[in-house]
């Protein structure tokens, strides 16, 4: 019975209309690095399964989704959709994720964040998602006071390719990858705690998604190109708090990358959380229609509210 609530309970969320605050922001006011200028245009279409598909980011930006104020937990997560590296799921793996955690108190905040694979990137375009997200978290903690968020209570989620992201954010959230901007670029951009679900983690050729490994790094990259983005191997003591997500039947990303990266964690003593479920396979987001699976977001919610 308690499972049947919960899961009535998360299709309101996505079917109904959520009352929250809302906006969309740009990420660059004033020059967006590492891009050179094209005739290159953003599309957004829905796909064949009805999903709002992103591809040649131009622009990128933050779109904001906040809780009543009454009910402000504080938490925020920045949430990175998935999609290869190509395009962006961006309402099923971004926009509905924001929404159903404004339902528990948490601001959600969506990054529509520049893609390798786009003709208008330049020669550095294995590191152009990770500028981009480096600024999103620190918008967001810039934000804190005025979105009613803690700004040690903001952490992020990434879908499959959006989970590479996430994780490349979380293991070099130190590295200065863009030049300062402004006052925002004085904050920190490490994360406080990382949702990882069906995450690519790393390019190494036995588990990695090939997909994104090809638009990150090509198709005959170095072993350092390989190794800096295998992230992985990059974990330390100072990294966030992980909560990690995966269906062992995966076949498009294999759950190895989940298992290396808790194995990481572990090995240097961070609070980590792995779930694998039989069945579910690659992108299920929410996962509503699966009576095992779609209790994924609520054993995420119980892991985050107990964090110190």
């Amino acid at each position: 019975m308690k499972s049947f609530k919960r899961y009535t309970f998360l299709i309101m969320l996505v079917t109904m209309e959520i009352s929250a605050q809302h906006t969309i922001m740009p990420l660059w006011p004033k020059e967006i690095p590492n891009q050179k200028e094209t005739d290159e245009k953003e599309d957004a279409t829905f796909n064949d399964d009805g999903i709002l598909w992103i591809t040649n980011v131009q622009e990128p930006t933050i779109e904001v989704y906040l809780p009543n104020k009454r009910a402000a937990s504080g938490q925020a997560v920045v949430i990175f959709p998935g999609g290869g590296y190509y395009g962006l799921a961006y309402d099923w793996e971004g926009t509905d994720i924001a929404k159903t955690f404004n339902a528990k108190g948490i601001a959600g905040i969506v990054v529509k964040y520049r893609l390798p694979w786009s003709k208008s990137i330049t020669s550095n375009k294995n590191i152009v998602p990770l500028q981009d997200a480096q600024r999103a978290i620190r918008m967001v903690r810039q934000k804190a006071g005025e979105w009613n968020i803690s700004p040690n209570k903001i952490g992020i989620m990434g879908f499959s390719a959006g989970g590479h992201l996430a994780s490349t954010l979380g293991t070099h959230y130190n590295e200065n990858v863009y030049d300062r901007q402004d006052d925002i670029d004085d904050l920190s951009a490490r994360p406080d705690f990382m949702a990882l679900v069906y995450p690519v983690i790393t390019l190494g050729a036995v588990s990695t998604h090939s997909g994104s490994r090809k638009s990150l790094v090509g198709e005959n990259p170095t072993g350092a190109q390989i190794d800096y983005l295998s992230n992985e191997k990059h974990v330390d003591k100072d990294a966030p708090p992980t909560f990690l997500i995966h269906a062992a039947d995966d076949g498009s990303v294999s759950v190895e990358n989940s298992i290396l990266f808790f194995r990481a964690l572990r090995e240097n003593g961070v609070s980590s959380a792995l779930h694998v479920y039989p069945h579910g396979g690659h992108g299920f987001s929410l996962a509503l229609h699966d009576p095992v699976l779609r209790d994924w977001i609520n054993v995420f919610f119980d892991w985050v509210e107990h964090l110190d």
